[in-house]
């Protein structure tokens, strides 16, 4: 129903914290669930709403891609004893995903990526385990 939606929407933006500042835009389709009062949950923190076109799956292809990648390079490999479980293994991948995972359509580098940091060559490097040491990252020791 829309008051659970929305309800839904709340408790996220609660998880998300100060980091909800970042967000511009929520992509959603025009399923019914989505009511006014969802939506208003977002638009109350200066997110604004998107709706893909109607009768058009392709339209909601980046938030696909997303999960699909997630299953693929991460679900798919561990076995998730619980829901706190669970959201920590989705938190750890955000943050791989978006600091560290080279991303082709950004010239290979992270969402987050620090363009202006100076990296010395010369340093070690050390490898980092990330989502319960199912991926390892690597970086030059400071």
């Amino acid at each position: 129903s829309g008051a659970w939606t929305a309800q839904q929407a709340r408790n996220l933006l609660m998880d998300v914290g100060e980091r909800a500042g970042r967000l511009k835009f929520l992509i959603r389709d025009r399923d019914a669930k989505f009511s006014k009062a969802f939506d208003q949950v977002f638009t109350g923190c200066g997110i604004g709403i998107l709706k893909i076109p109607p009768r058009a799956p392709r339209a909601n292809c980046y938030a696909e891609r997303f999960v699909g990648t997630m299953r693929r390079e991460c679900l798919d490999h561990l076995l998730i004893y619980g829901e706190r479980h669970l959201r920590r293994v989705l938190a750890e991948f955000e943050r791989h995903y978006n600091d560290h995972r080279p991303h082709q359509s950004r010239d290979q580098t992270p969402p987050l990526h620090e363009p202006g940091r100076v990296i010395d060559l010369s340093a070690p490097v050390r490898r980092i385990k990330a989502v319960s040491g199912l991926i390892n990252q690597y970086q030059r020791a400071a």
